[in-house]
């Protein structure tokens, strides 16, 4: 017989083992209920319409390799019958372009070819793939003397141009860098500040308008290298400087050629004489030169600034430069400047002959005259007396010459820009020539040692 306590124990056992059966059958019950997975097709229409949409997946799948073939064959011939096209028109094409840009000029051919020259001295040829022959109108001592003086002293930058004054036949043409030597390909025609070489401009415009002679006098205020205008203008109370223009050349007082230009010959004659020296337009057709710059100021300070050659934006080619100074040289009238005298055909026919061309009058003879008395003391006691003296005073050269000095900075390329435009002799000018010379931080040479060297050269070879 057990007590109490221990029937208690059992019955809680028992329910709770109950409960577990329960809990079993339960599952076993809900396992049993559970709808079966397997796949079973829809009766009626829905069967016929699902075996269609089977179908037509198998149709699709079955062609796609065959699509994607077609499609690729398709675009290989597009592309084969594109490629075809092209290749037809291209030519007519580059024929159409070809047309429309203007022909490669002879002094063009000849100018790329100018460094290949070869031969005797003053007979330098050079052959194109054709099979053309440029003869050249060239010395080549002078060349050679000119180019070997400016790479001897290593210039930053320096170009020279030398031209026969009565006919355009260029006697020198060469340029050196020692720091870019891709630049000497264009620097004839590219364009440089013209620094004082203006200055001839501003005599031109009063000469040709009868406002000044050679031995006119101006009064002035400020130092000879003042390039502040505020400073130029004269004093009522009289205590003045006084210079004629000639001294005033010689020695490039800028004062007296900004007053020149504002208060004596005015803005209308200089822009005039600006535009029939060539400025602001094409003047030498067949050649690369670019036009040259001169735009019209627009205040007092800015025309003075430009009649003494202060004007930065007032820009010239080395080409164009020595074609001016040749045209002085000759009387006022500029001749179209020429590298070749003949080009003949591989069999040796003439092609095309040399036949001297006038552009245009810049003055008229009397101040073509007037301009070369006002040039002819640079040499002698103005800015390039040194270049032609030895230390003693002597001259270097027994040849008159005509000359003018430019001195300005830059900025492309950078330096210190220094001209040197002359002819020679005075009387009977055969040759006329520009050097310009960019120093840098170290100065090398002036540009008025390299004209010395090809005056030189040109007269005691």
């Amino acid at each position: 017989m057990q007590d109490l306590k221990h029937l208690s124990k059992n019955k809680r056992t028992l329910g709770l083992g109950l409960i577990n059966i329960d809990r079993c059958n339960r599952n076993l019950l809900r396992a049993e209920e559970r709808p079966s997975t397997r796949f079973t097709l829809p009766p009626g229409k829905r069967r016929d319409h699902l075996k269609f949409l089977l179908i037509f997946i198998a149709i699709i799948l079955a062609m796609t390799p065959v699509s994607v073939l077609i499609f690729r064959k398709t675009i290989s011939a597009v592309t084969a019958s594109t490629t075809w096209i092209r290749s037809q028109l291209t030519p007519a094409f580059k024929e159409a372009e070809a047309a429309k840009q203007p022909p490669i000029s002879s002094f063009e051919m000849a100018s790329a070819l100018l460094t290949d020259a070869a031969g005797p001295a003053n007979q330098l040829t050079a052959k194109t793939i054709e099979g053309q022959v440029f003869h050249y109108t060239v010395h080549g001592d002078l060349q050679k003397r000119v180019h070997d003086f400016m790479a001897k002293n290593q210039v930053p930058y320096g170009v020279v141009v030398a031209i026969e004054p009565a006919s355009g036949r260029i006697l020198a043409m060469t340029s050196y860098s020692s720091v870019d030597p891709d630049w000497s390909k264009n620097a004839f025609y590219d364009l440089y500040p013209m620094a004082s070489l203006f200055k001839i401009i501003t005599a031109s415009a009063a000469l040709e308008s009868k406002k000044i002679t050679p031995e006119t006098v101006i009064e002035f205020r400020g130092k000879a290298t003042s390039e502040n205008p505020r400073y130029w203008a004269i004093s009522p109370k009289g205590k003045n400087d006084r210079l004629d223009v000639t001294y005033a050349m010689s020695k490039s007082i800028n004062p007296v050629y900004g007053r020149l230009a504002c208060d004596i010959a005015g803005k209308a004659s200089v822009m005039a004489c600006a535009n029939r020296f060539g400025f602001n337009q094409e003047l030498l057709p067949g050649t690369s030169a670019k036009e040259s710059k001169a735009a019209e100021p627009q205040s007092n300070n800015g025309l003075m600034l430009m009649g003494a050659g202060l004007d930065h934006e007032v820009k010239i080619s080395p080409l164009h430069a020595a074609a001016m100074m040749a045209a002085i040289a000759n009387g006022g009238r500029m001749m179209a400047p020429a590298l070749t005298d003949r080009i003949t055909s591989g069999s040796g026919d003439n092609k095309e002959l040399f036949k001297p061309r006038e552009i245009r009058s810049l003055v008229s003879p009397e101040t073509a005259a007037a301009l070369t008395h006002m040039l002819s003391r640079t040499v002698t006691s103005g800015t390039s007396r040194r270049a032609f003296h030895d230390r003693r005073g002597r001259p270097r050269l027994h040849v008159d010459i005509a000359a003018k000095t430019g001195s300005i900075n830059g900025s492309d390329p950078r330096g210190h820009y220094s001209w040197f435009a002359a002819f020679a002799p005075v009387r009977n000018p055969q040759i006329a020539l520009v050097a310009l010379v960019i120093n840098q931080d170290k100065w090398k040479i002036k540009s008025s040692q390299v004209g010395e060297q090809a005056l030189e050269e040109f007269f005691n070879p």
